[in-house]
This record gives structure tokens, C-alpha cells and sequence, in this order.
């Protein structure tokens, strides 16, 4: 086969929000297609007709767009293969369940769900794998027609076929199956409903799927589906599955380990490229030990073969790590673009002019956009510089000269806000001016960042000068002049 002629597809169930396991699934899926220059397709399996929403199908398509991975064919985009949900495909998984019938590899069974589980409970006792005892493939085509036209439901079983079913994982290589321990499985419930396996295999085959790459716990689902395949007479797809995600502590990841979601990451403000980034190296592991890609990179590097059978532990400081490069590589512009809603959520409004001061001086510290307010605040909060904890340090000697000469120096601001550049030739100012009074150091830095701040730490000094505005610094540099002259 021709390389582009691959077809993957991501194929989720619309029955909650997009977990980063399966964000994982459809990223590798997306590296793949475009590696090999072929095609990806997004199908929503909503059969589930009880738990999917449309509210989480939408949420599905959303979060995936948000990460840069947007299939070629879908219901968000159309293409030659649709419907791309599988609640409107039922015709089509009935002309299967017919042709099955009629070339006598399915046959209907009447069985009550009480017989079934009681010889469940038999066959586990006796240590046996439950399977279906085929009770009903016995059954004449007269005595089938008479019980369904005397009302009995029936379900729909595939019959499967002895012998072994082998076939070579694209990530875990020769994987065999016994059909000794798979009983004939339903494909149509007695509901009306289609199995799982039935409808993926329906779907797979026409939407021409040469490649599926999935969790690892979808391997024993692929003997059934392998002889679906054949039993249809269309040609199956290659399988690669992929290690699961796993929390630190070695269980499956769940929400009482912290966010979960895409949705989740995206509201406490990771970034879509440092997600995507992490979810790649989970498993994956490059050729050159980069902990750094761009998705170009990442279409360029990825190989199957370098994916890790191991389980994937999720470790959230590695990906609030990563973030925060990311973070810091952003032009202060864009970067208050995408902490403006942080901010406005906690009630902080920055005049245009002081944007981009204060962007610059809260970037090195975030490690997720949600952090802002926290870095912002120091900007806009009220404070009485005579009423912190370190007022003391306003007394020590000479700050009444600082205080002195800042005054008359931040007098002369050209505006109401300075950029980070101009703030620091006017800090320079102050510094040059205090050094010929004797003053220097930290007997310059330190009061003035209390005076300004009511803090011992926080952003560079500069930033201060620029983001604070002339009028806050002169009011709160005359009440800290005023305590050190011991006038307050």
C-alpha cells in the first residue's frame, strides 16, 4: 500500500468530555495520517443512546480543533464516506446483519437473559470461560420463522469459526487469539441496538480504515473484529495499540487525581501546543531525546515503532513544566490576549497602556494563564505602604534620600505608564542620582520595592515603575516618605 493512501480514524463516544487518554489516541492517529501524508477521520460512535449528549459531541469536536487536530473527514467537515455518526448509520449495520444471515454466518437466538447469566455462573464455577453454548444455531429456518412471527424477540449472534486468529500489532508485533475462549457474540441486540464490534467493523470497512491505532485495551476486541472482517469479505485494517495512561500512583487515571479532560487543562490555562507536546511523549519517545516539539516537528518524527508498550504515567508537574516554556516564548501581546479572561474573571481591568508592562512582568512566574490574577494583583490591589509587614524597612537609613530622589525623578514620567524600557532608564536615574548621594545597592532596591509594593518580592523593580502608574507611585512614595520622616 501506498503511503497515502492510510486512513485512520479517531472514533470517540460522545458520552463525556474529551479525557486526555483518548485526546492521546487521537493525536498519535493524527501524527500518523500526516506523517504518511494520508487522511484522518472523525467518527462519533453515539449508540449509546442513554449517555451521549449532543453537548459532548460538540464539546469533542471543540477541544480537538483547540489542539490543532482537525480531520479531513467528519461531521464537522463532511467527506465522501459519511454519515460520520454512527446513530445515522443503522441502514447500513442491517444490510451487514442480512448479509451474515444469508450467507449463514449469523443466526438468531432466543435465549432469556436468565439463561445466559445462570450458565455464566455454571461455567465460572467449573473454572470454564463463559461463552455461548449455541443453543440456538440448532434451531430449523421453520422453527426460527414461527417463534418470531408468535412475537419472541431475538437477538442476532455472529457464528464464530474454529481455529486461530493471528495478527501482527504495529506496536506489540504477533498477537493470537483461540476462538476456543470467544463464544458466538451478539451483533444486533434484541432492542434493535448494534454491537460495538459489529458497528466498528461496518464503519471501518466503509470508510476504506487501512490503520487503526488505539488503546491497548481494545486488543481483545480485535480477534472479533478480524473475523467480522472476513466474514463480510472486505479487507481488514493493521492494528497498533497503544500502552494506557496511568496516575502516579500506578492506577488508572481518574478525576480524583486532579483534571482529567482537555476541557479541564484548557480552563486552568495550559496551552494547546504544550498539551499536545506532553500527550506525544507519553508514549512516545524520539529519536533525539527532545522534551521539545512543535506539531510540524512531531508529524516529522513520529514512528509507531518507537512507541513504548509500557503504561504511560501522567505527571501533571512535567506537563505545568513544559507549559510554562511555552508560556514564556509568547509576545507579551498575545500573551494578555490569553490571560485577559483570567483577569476579567477575577474582576482586574488593565488600562490599554499598561498591558503589555504587565504581561511582561507576571510571564516568568506563570506556569498556567490561570495564575494571573495572583501576579497581576500587586498592580492593581490598594496598598498602604505604611501598613505591611516590612514597614520597618522604609526607616532604614537614607531612605528618606531615595524617596527624595525617586519623587522628583518619577515626576518627570512622560506618561501615566511606561513601557518596560523606559521604566528602566528612569530607574537608572534614581540608582545613578542615589549613588552620588552615598546610597547604592540594596539600601536603593529594597525600600522602594516595599514603598511601591507593600512586598519584600515580586516582579522586577522596573516593572513596577512602568505597570503601577505615575500617580499610584508619587501618592505612595510621599505616604513612605512621610513614615521614614516619622511624620505619619
Amino acid at each position: 500500500m501506498n503511503v497515502n493512501d492510510v486512513r485512520v480514524r479517531f472514533a470517540p463516544s460522545p458520552t463525556g468530555s474529551l479525557h486526555v487518554g483518548s485526546a492521546r489516541t487521537a493525536l498519535y492517529n493524527f501524527l500518523y495520517a500526516r506523517h504518511c501524508g494520508g487522511m484522518m477521520v472523525l467518527r462519533i460512535e453515539d449508540t449509546d443512546l442513554k449517555r451521549s449528549t449532543s453537548e459532548h459531541d460538540a464539546s469533542i469536536i471543540s477541544d480537538l480543533a483547540w489542539l490543532g487536530l482537525r480531520a479531513d473527514e467528519g461531521p464537522d467537515v463532511g467527506g465522501d464516506h459519511g454519515p460520520y455518526r454512527q446513530s445515522e448509520r443503522a441502514h447500513l449495520y442491517e444490510e451487514a446483519v442480512q448479509k451474515l444471515l444469508a450467507e449463514g454466518w449469523a443466526y438468531p437466538c432466543f435465549c432469556p437473559q436468565e439463561r445466559l447469566d445462570e450458565r455464566k455462573e455454571q461455567q465460572l464455577a467449573r473454572g470454564e470461560m463463559p461463552k455461548y453454548d449455541r443453543t440456538c444455531l440448532s434451531l430449523t429456518p421453520a422453527e426460527v420463522e414461527a417463534r418470531l412471527a408468535a412475537g419472541e424477540q431475538a437477538a442476532i449472534r455472529f457464528r464464530v469459526p474454529d481455529g486461530e486468529v493471528t495478527f501482527e500489532d504495529l506496536i506489540h508485533g504477533p498477537i493470537t487469539f483461540s476462538s476456543d475462549v470467544i463464544g458466538d457474540f451478539i451483533i444486533k441486540r434484541t432492542d434493535g441496538g448494534y454491537s460495538y464490534n459489529f458497528a466498528v467493523v461496518v464503519d471501518d470497512a466503509g470508510m476504506g480504515i487501512t490503520h487503526v491505532i488505539r488503546g491497548e485495551d481494545h486488543v481483545t476486541n480485535t480477534a472479533r473484529q478480524l473475523m467480522l472482517f472476513e466474514a463480510l469479505g472486505r479487507p481488514a485494517p493493521r492494528y497498533g495499540h497503544h500502552s494506557l495512561i496511568l496516575a502516579p500512583d500506578g492506577s488508572k487515571l481518574s478525576k480524583r487525581h486532579g483534571a482529567t479532560s482537555i476541557g479541564d487543562f484548557k480552563a486552568l490555562g495550559y496551552l494547546p501546543a504544550a498539551m499536545v507536546n506532553y500527550l506525544a511523549l507519553l508514549s512516545w519517545h524520539p529519536a533525539d531525546e527532545r522534551e521539545k516539539f512543535s506539531l510540524d516537528e512531531l508529524i516529522d518524527e513520529f514512528d509507531l515503532s518507537r512507541v513504548s508498550k509500557s503504561p504511560a504515567i501522567f505527571d501533571v508537574h512535567k506537563l505545568s513544566w513544559l507549559n510554562g516554556l511555552y508560556i514564556r516564548e509568547l509576545a507579551s501581546a498575545d500573551l494578555y490576549e490569553l490571560i485577559a479572561p483570567y483577569l476579567q474573571q477575577a474582576g482586574i481591568e488593565l488600562d490599554p497602556a499598561r498591558r503589555e508592562v504587565v504581561s511582561e512582568a507576571v510571564q516568568a512566574n506563570l506556569v498556567v494563564l490561570g495564575d494571573a490574577p495572583r501576579y497581576v494583583s500587586v498592580f492593581v490591589e490598594e496598598v498602604d505602604p505604611t501598613a505591611c509587614p516590612c514597614v520597618e524597612s522604609l526607616r532604614a537609613p537614607a531612605t528618606g534620600v531615595v524617596f527624595e530622589i525617586a519623587r522628583e525623578v518619577f515626576a518627570d514620567m512622560p506618561g501615566e505608564y511606561l513601557s518596560s524600557g523606559e521604566a528602566k532608564e528612569l530607574l537608572h536615574r534614581v540608582v545613578d542620582a542615589a549613588k552620588e548621594q552615598g546610597v547604592k545597592g540594596k539600601a536603593v532596591y529594597h525600600p522602594l520595592r516595599v514603598a511601591l509594593s507593600g512586598r519584600e518580592e515580586g516582579p522586577e523593580l522596573f516593572y513596577l515603575v512602568g505597570g503601577l502608574g505615575k500617580s499610584t507611585i508619587l501618592a505612595r512614595l510621599e505616604a513612605a516618605s512621610a513614615f521614614a520622616a516619622g511624620r505619619e
